[in-house]
């Protein structure tokens, strides 16, 4: 791809970003350091994918339950979910630049030693490390480029680049999860860690150095009251149907809950330096945004739960056979990405935005009509054509219209909350939906009773994304 001029539209009234000369074409370095944040989201959607066409291996040899098996997917987002705010207010206070390379060679390490576990205990406890260290490369990583292109068609431009790295890690890590689950599925786990090193070694020599730092502290307990809150919340709807969803432990649980998460409100309306500015949900437009992306990804993520099991346990296919069937979802997303910085600066996001989550309800919808016997061609392709559609309209331009009109020194706040909003409604929707079908015998040639209540979920959570972006793109939006 040839290098543009960097500048900005004539409505563009915002300052020049730091690290960067408007009136001069993007430098090899600049260049560089676009790669390398790009390999950080890259290393995120390899590892999600890989795990996911893995799971019915993982549980074969370690004997797992099913409600079990969502913790290795869960560990990882809720560490990713829990701690992304914590992980955006210290890229703004300690520099992006040192945070995005010390949790990279916290990943990196955490990949290395995921591959020596021998039980689910230990293999979900290094997930959740996983998870934790992506709590802060992934704030860090965005709000350095969110800083660095100008707000308008440069940082379009460089988002619509970014989204391509986002969707080819996770069609690779589809391709790549089949063919080393063939071998073992601890291959999945290791593959991560060399490529984080390699994107560590690279950021020392690409990434800016850059003295601005927002003022203030960190907010510990800000930090450990949405983490626990969050863990809680999790775990509680996860043993509910064993607990029962009325007994006095389920209810306890849920008080409990709501009392951490009225300590971290408390918390941020009382300390000096908040880990959430709370007047920043003052912004409709980067609520909306929030809310969407947590249908996007509580839906997907709970849907490939879903997608894994009765793809092959169900119908007996190999991890290969699935990584092929969904990967026409992948490549869309990856062929479309350098359009899209074009496509949203000419309609906007709340417009390309509510089309991305018809394209997600239709393919859940969809995806109802599948039974015990294959259905490639007119259930489980057209399904991964419009996921593909979906991710394609709604990653970028969820990610534009989050950080679209914020101060330099709270992007890192910015973008902290919009990837946790992904990764909370990944996690509580996971829990909901694994929690339906966690007593259901999943054997080949038979699809259990509970597998559509859990689609429903799945649907159901996109259904409220699309309301809420139709709601979005039917009023005049405001920054305010």
């Amino acid at each position: 791809m040839t290098a543009t001029a960097v500048g900005t539209s004539p409505a563009d009234t915002s300052p020049a970003p730091t690290g960067i000369d408007l009136d001069q074409r993007w430098s090899p370095r600049l260049w560089g350091a676009l790669l390398v944040l790009c390999t950080v989201l890259f290393l995120d959607g390899l590892d999600i994918s890989m795990v996911g066409v893995t799971l019915p291996a993982i549980q074969a040899d370690l004997h797992l339950s099913t409600s079990t098996l969502q913790w290795i997917v869960s560990g990882y987002v809720l560490g990713y979910g829990g701690l992304l705010l914590l992980g955006g207010r210290t890229a703004d206070l300690l520099g992006r630049r040192r945070v995005l390379l010390i949790a990279l060679g916290v990943f990196a390490a955490a990949s290395l030693l995921s591959v020596f576990v021998d039980n689910g205990t230990l293999l979900i406890a290094t997930r959740f490390i996983k998870g934790t260290a992506a709590a802060f490369t992934a704030p860090a990583g965005l709000s350095i480029l969110t800083t660095t292109f100008a707000e308008g068609p440069v940082r379009n431009r460089a988002l619509g680049i970014y989204t391509v790295f986002g969707a080819s890690g996770f069609s690779s890590g589809l391709i790549l999860g089949g063919l080393l689950s063939e071998i073992n599925w601890r291959a999945t786990f290791l593959l991560p860690a060399p490529l984080a090193l390699l994107a560590l070694l690279a950021g020392i020599k690409f990434i800016p150095k850059n003295s601005e730092r927002a003022t203030g502290g960190h907010d510990i307990l800000g930090a450990l009251t949405s983490t626990a809150a969050l863990l809680l919340l999790v775990f509680t709807v996860t043993n509910a149907p064993s607990a029962g969803w009325g007994s006095i432990r389920t209810l306890g649980s849920f008080a409990l809950v709501a009392a951490l998460a009225a300590a971290f409100i408390v918390t941020e309306r009382k300390v000096s330096h908040p880990l959430v500015r709370l007047g920043i949900f003052r912004n409709r437009v980067l609520v909306r945004a929030n809310l969407s992306a947590m249908s996007v990804f509580g839906a997907y993520g709970s849907f490939q739960f879903l997608a894994a099991l009765y793809l092959q346990t169900v119908l007996g296919w190999s991890p290969l056979q699935m990584a092929l069937a969904l990967l026409p979802a992948g490549l869309i997303v990856a062929s479309s990405g350098p359009a899209m910085g074009k496509l949203i600066t000419r309609y906007g996001p709340s417009r390309l935005i509510p089309v991305g989550m018809i394209s997600f309800v239709l393919a859940y919808g969809l995806f109802l009509r599948a039974n015990a016997e294959p259905r490639f061609l007119t259930v489980i392709l057209p399904t991964a054509l419009l996921l593909g559609i979906g991710f394609a309209l709604c990653f970028s331009s969820l990610n534009v219209q989050a950080t679209t009109g914020i101060a330099d020194d709270e992007q890192g706040l910015a973008s902290g909350l919009v990837q946790t909003s992904f990764q909370v409604g990944g996690a509580v929707v996971l829990a909901v939906t694994s929690a339906v079908v966690s007593h259901s015998v999943i054997r080949p040639g038979h699809v259990p009773d509970t597998f559509y209540p859990a689609l429903g979920v799945v649907t159901g959570v996109a259904v409220l994304g699309l309301l809420v972006a139709l709601f979005g793109a039917a009023r005049k939006e405001t920054t305010r």
